[in-house]
């Protein structure tokens, strides 16, 4: 296809593109100042095929960056902001990257151990274009585009390489769920180094709709945007839902353009449900991962309240199926779509591993279809918790707190948390005579593993709950007696 950004540009060049702080830039003018900046960067040794690392906030400077390296054909390789410092020195070694951008509206304490070049994307603007740069003229719908790192239960991270081709059948298989037009515009709060962001920035240039870009969660200013401004869509995960709702006073509306409140990231419980109702809030439920490119699965408005507590149908190009059902008809979900990732960074043979021998990836969660083909997801097979939007795999926790002395086991479990869906709670096993605290484990925790992942609570028991066979029952740790330590 040719050049996404380009295209745009000359198809819709007065349209309002972006949206940052009360400024609007139209497509011809965001084309103008990425390709600018894509010069500047190409003339100071930024070359097609490069992995270029990304940092970044949702900030104007941080849109840029990522578009600019897009139209060089970099591969671009996105770091959450919110991880420490050891993980993203094993992302940044695994993946190669060149070079990391780096948002100076941000603390980059965590990057300094890295032993490679890092720029602030101000300090681009003061680099020399040259005439010699010219933007990719096509998008291969089989070439890398961006890779994003998603936990694992081995707790090693795996690099998810995204194609043009996965963010483009992502963005028509929401098209003809959403029925977008002209009139539309996405608001962006959710961070655009997770495929819920970045998937709105590749939307907003394949439907030609602007983007409200918001640099960090304020419940009050967002709310603001969605009752004063145009906006008709906002991506949001269940804490964030919940958050504006509270934020929201009986007989406040959104604008008359408002469409509905995009929900991924997690289930969400009825209640709230019931509360957006209360509001005549519309919320389209999705399913969704990194793997996937975002959404393969989606509510629609006829539906959403009919199918409440569903994540809809799968999208039009997603092939969906359930596996190794039990009598209940809950089974292992698997997926055959275009925007299916072509792959793990590094690791092939652990992706050969995911696909079944007739092109379908298994997602390794449980769900089940009924009758009309909507889909209700049971839970995570792997245990995966998901705090805020936000994934934490337990072993990865497990794996870091395992090197402590006097530490005999620790097993790791999400319990239901009222403002973050899920919290990760620890329980924990110790050798005679050694005496842990909490706070201890705390600042253990945070110095090695984003804050999220870190144990809220650590619980001391006298002994795991096995199977016969010696197995850990991980689901029985919430009938055992523990001490609060």
């Amino acid at each position: 296809m040719e050049n996404w950004l380009t295209k745009r540009a000359a198809l819709s060049p007065n349209k309002v593109a972006l949206i940052y702080q009360y400024t609007d830039f139209t497509f011809a003018e965001l084309n103008d100042t990425v390709q600018l900046y894509a010069s500047k960067l190409y003339n100071n040794g930024v070359t097609k095929n490069d992995r270029i690392g990304i940092f970044t906030a949702n900030s104007f400077n941080g849109y840029v960056a990522t578009l600019a390296l897009q139209q060089i054909g970099c591969q671009i390789v996105f770091f959450n902001t919110r991880l420490s410092s050891a993980e993203l020195k094993f992302q940044a070694s695994d993946s190669k990257v060149k070079l990391i951008l780096v948002d100076e509206s941000l603390n980059d304490d965590n990057l300094q151990e890295l032993p490679l070049d890092k720029l602030k994307m101000s300090a681009v603007l003061s680099l020399e274009p040259t005439e010699d740069y010219q933007p990719v003229a096509e998008f291969d719908n089989n070439d890398v585009t961006s890779i994003m790192y998603t936990s694992g239960t081995s707790g090693r991270p795996k690099g998810v390489l995204q194609t043009f081709g996965n963010h483009f059948y992502s963005a028509i298989g929401m098209s003809l769920n959403l029925g977008i037009n002209e009139k539309d515009a996405w608001i962006m709060t959710v961070p655009m180094f997770h495929i819920s962001g970045f998937s709105i920035m590749m939307r907003s240039l394949i439907y030609g709709i602007p983007v409200y870009l918001v640099d960090k969660f304020d419940v009050t200013l967002i709310n603001k945007i969605l009752m004063d401004s145009q906006a008709s869509i906002i991506s949001l995960v269940p804490t964030m839902l919940k958050r504006i709702l509270n934020g929201l006073k009986p007989g406040q509306k959104f604008n008359d353009n408002f469409r509905c409140i995009f929900l991924g990231g997690g289930p969400i419980d009825n209640w709230t449900l019931l509360r957006c109702q209360n509001f005549n809030i519309p919320v389209i439920q999705s399913y969704g991962m990194t793997e996937t490119a975002s959404n393969i699965v989606a509510l629609n408005f006829q539906d959403a309240q009919r199918k409440m507590g569903s994540s809809g149908q799968p999208l039009f190009p997603v092939h969906l199926r359930i596996t190794h059902q039990t009598t209940d008809g809950i089974g292992e979900i698997e997926v055959k779509a275009p925007n299916v990732a072509k792959g793990y960074l590094n690791r092939p043979e652990l992706f050969a591993k995911k696909m079944t021998a007739d092109g379908f990836y298994k997602t390794g969660d449980l769900g089940r279809l009924d009758e009309e083909n909507f889909l209700f997801i049971s839970g995570r097979k792997d245990d995966m918790i998901i705090s805020g939007g936000e994934n934490i795999y337990p072993e990865e926790v497990e794996n870091v707190y395992a090197k402590i002395e006097g530490l005999s086991n620790i097993e790791i479990i999400g319990l239901p948390d009222e403002d973050w869906g899920q919290v990760p709670v620890a329980y924990i096993t110790v050798d005679k005579d050694v005496f842990l605290n909490s706070s201890d484990l705390i600042e253990y925790g945070r110095s090695r593993l984003a804050h999220y992942k870190v144990p809220r609570e650590f619980r001391l028991i006298k002994e795991m709950p096995v199977t016969s066979s010696g197995k850990i029952l991980r689901r029985k740790l919430v009938d055992v007696d523990y001490t609060k330590i």
